[in-house]
């Protein structure tokens, strides 16, 4: 019997990112794909086992302080071109499963609750990119956002920019401050780990959310997380990924 396809149909799993921290090892990071009430699959290329118990602290930057449970190991997936390397654990505590069904509705209480809420100037979105087919992938995404859940309440603002240099000459200028910055980490003129450092430095900059999504393996995730992003997401990147971490980190509804 597969245990867990059973638990997967029992409990549905939703797509949400939230923060990993694993309270009893190292301070390294990692990210969850989905979550439901009886498990949570992570995003990590660490060395997990079947059968592995593990304790994680999930959280979200700026809206959700950390939930700690405990599980067990059910599935190790390596990384492929079409995804990357992940674990699924089992979650069968009944406190625990109750801090995860807590937990999935609890990004949604911190957010705007109705439209008057939504910022009446709407939200300007800095995608900071060189490869045009991964642009449009970003820009497909926050146009399903503002036909959907913004659905012409506010006005959604999306500009772009092929390298770090660009980006900050467009976060320093006088067109209005930005929403949130969706950046690449490995690019030409000024990579993305010096724009991340050079947005935290800055006081008139430095409170804005920053997206890292990369390619870049556990020493990229690590360098970029000290510098202080907010959410780091491994490319290949999924639509949903993406779309649940703009809605989270803006708080839409």
């Amino acid at each position: 019997m597969n245990r867990g396809s059973d638990d997967q149909r029992q409990d549905p799993r939703r797509p949400l990112v939230l923060r990993v921290d694993y309270p009893d090892q190292d301070r390294r990071r990692d990210f969850t794909e989905n979550l439901s009430k009886g498990g949570i699959f992570v995003q990590t290329e660490r060395p997990f086992v079947v059968g592995q118990e593990v304790m994680l602290a999930l959280s979200f930057p700026g809206l959700l302080n950390p939930v700690q449970v405990v599980g067990t190991v059910t599935r190790v997936r390596p990384a492929s071109p079409a995804a990357p390397a992940g674990v699924g654990i089992r979650v069968a505590g009944e406190q625990d499963r109750q801090r995860l069904g807590e937990l999935l509705s609890a990004p949604g209480q911190t957010r705007a609750s109705d439209p008057a809420a939504l910022p009446a100037a709407g939200y300007r979105v800095l995608i900071v990119e060189d490869n045009p087919h991964i642009v449009e992938m970003y820009s497909y995404v926050l146009k399903k956002l503002a036909s959907g859940e913004l659905a012409g309440k506010v006005p959604l603002e999306v500009h772009f920019s092929p390298d770090g240099h660009h980006a900050l000459q467009m976060l320093m200028g006088g067109g209005g401050r930005f929403s949130l910055v969706m950046t690449d980490l490995y690019m030409p003129v000024m990579d993305g780990f010096a724009l991340i450092e050079r947005i935290r430095a800055e006081e008139a900059l430095k409170s804005i959310p920053v997206v890292a999504i990369s390619a870049g393996g556990p020493e990229a995730r690590e360098r970029a997380m000290q510098l202080g992003v907010d959410i780091y997401l491994r490319k290949p990147v999924r639509f949903q990924e993406v779309l649940e971490t703009v809605k989270q980190l803006l708080h839409i509804p």
